[in-house]
């Protein structure tokens, strides 16, 4: 009982605190617990000194900023895991313009940062952490943008939230240098146009970045890594046009690059290693390119689905590409045919998947390579790269990073190696 009315005075303290300061004013809040839940409505600058802890009430949302030009930083919010997820409970809820959210931790809430028509919104330096135990479907989203346009997402650490970011129908944000990972997608993308990624680690979940219906995206120097599952994806496009991807590391992915009825993107200087399978394609998709990327012991280069294509592939390495270049002008000598009869048979086919990396599998994509006999599905890159292309801008794996998919990495040699072996053997029989 004493600790309760403990808790109400501070409220009453904080919240009268806020109602008694002038717009424009600065608010600082003492070191110490404070109970929430607070709502600023006029323009305000609340700044924690020594890092002081709102505490919610475990119904709603800790702190609700209904003004224009509100900045909140130095604060520990914690949402006590209670809300209902219908109601948006989150640890700050904005729904007014240029509001600044800086250096605050966030955890055990529905939401962390909640941006609903909250044009010009900065969110910085958040660390925010969901609930620990409850089903991803009944979590909510790390940061979740909503009908915002020109927001700045930058520097945050997010995990065991549902999704990492979710942007719907937000315009002309720039989002970087933030890292999601122990969720479902780290990036969870509708109807939003024109927005750019620089630099954020996407990682550990069902999907690193899953985009829908959108155009114009831009996605530069980010990290998909260790998305893994039946289904899992580092990136995912689905009616997607005009995307730029870039100078990426998609790498320990179940499926690198998954790309279905889209137009016009172009996918250049990536690195996608070490996944089961490095692209997806569907026959939905048009005019879409991929060139100067650096494809690196996958175990599969391509699932296609469809029976027809106009994918650009043009001067990429392939890793397990072993024609020569005896002109030496830097490519390999022949067109790199990507897909294989098994391959065919995988798009088409979910169960295949399970014989993906048998001996079988290996020996019909050789055979194919020797005998083809799907021309009219066939992917091929036309001018491969001999060797790896130096890709400098491309982000690195972490220190303990590099031994993350061993298996895989060793099984996809040992194909290479017996691959290399059957075609040795059948060109002397020729």
């Amino acid at each position: 009982m004493r600790s309760a009315l403990l808790l109400a005075v501070l409220l009453t303290a904080l919240q009268d605190r806020i109602d008694r300061a002038p717009a424009g004013a600065t608010v600082e809040i003492a070191p110490g617990t404070y109970a929430g839940d607070v709502v600023i409505d006029r323009p305000l600058h609340l700044i924690g000194r020594g890092r002081p802890r709102l505490i919610g009430s475990g119904k709603g949302t800790v702190i609700c900023i209904r003004a224009p030009h509100v900045t909140i930083e130095g604060v520990d919010i914690d949402g006590r895991g209670g809300g209902d997820l219908a109601d948006d409970p989150s640890g700050i809820h904005i729904a007014a313009s240029n509001v600044t959210v800086r250096n605050c931790r966030i955890e055990r809430t529905l939401f962390g940062v909640y941006l609903r028509e909250a044009n010009g919104a900065i969110v910085d330096g958040c660390m925010i952490r969901g609930i620990r135990g409850k089903d991803s479907g009944e979590k909510g989203s790390g940061i979740h943008v909503w009908n915002t346009t020109g927001f700045t997402i930058t520097n945050n650490s997010i995990l065991d939230v549902r999704d990492g970011l979710y942007i719907q129908s937000s315009s002309n944000g720039h989002i970087a240098r933030n890292e999601a990972r122990e969720l479902r997608y780290g990036l969870h993308y509708m109807f939003s146009d024109d927005n750019t990624f620089e630099d954020n680690t996407f990682r550990d979940g069902a999907a690193g970045a899953a985009l829908m219906y959108s155009r114009r995206i831009t996605f530069r120097r980010n990290r998909f890594v260790h998305n893994r599952g039946f289904a899992s994806v580092g990136l995912l496009l689905k009616s997607c046009d005009d995307t730029l991807a870039e100078d990426n590391l998609i790498a320990d992915n179940a499926r690198g690059i998954f790309v279905e009825g889209s137009s016009r993107n172009v996918f250049r200087r990536n690195i996608v290693a070490s996944s089961d399978v490095a692209l997806v394609l569907y026959d939905s998709i048009e005019k879409n390119r991929f060139t100067e990327n650096s494809f690196v012991s996958n175990m599969t280069p391509l699932l296609f689905v469809g029976r027809r294509t106009d994918t650009i592939v043009d001067g990429n390495y392939w890793s397990d590409n072993d024609e020569p270049d005896l002109d030496g002008d830097g490519r390999a000598d022949r067109a790199y045919r990507l897909s294989t009869v098994f391959d065919h048979v995988r798009g088409n086919l979910s169960a295949a998947d399970l014989f993906s990396n048998t001996l079988a599998a290996k020996t019909l994509g050789t055979a194919e390579r020797l005998f083809p006999v799907l021309e009219d599905v066939a992917v091929a890159d036309s001018s491969p790269l001999f060797r790896p292309p130096h890709l400098p801008r491309v982000p690195r794996a972490d220190a303990g990073e590099s031994g993350a998919n061993t298996f895989g990495i060793a099984s996809s040699s040992f194909a290479l190696a017996f691959g290399a072996l059957v075609l040795t053997l059948g060109r002397r029989s020729r």
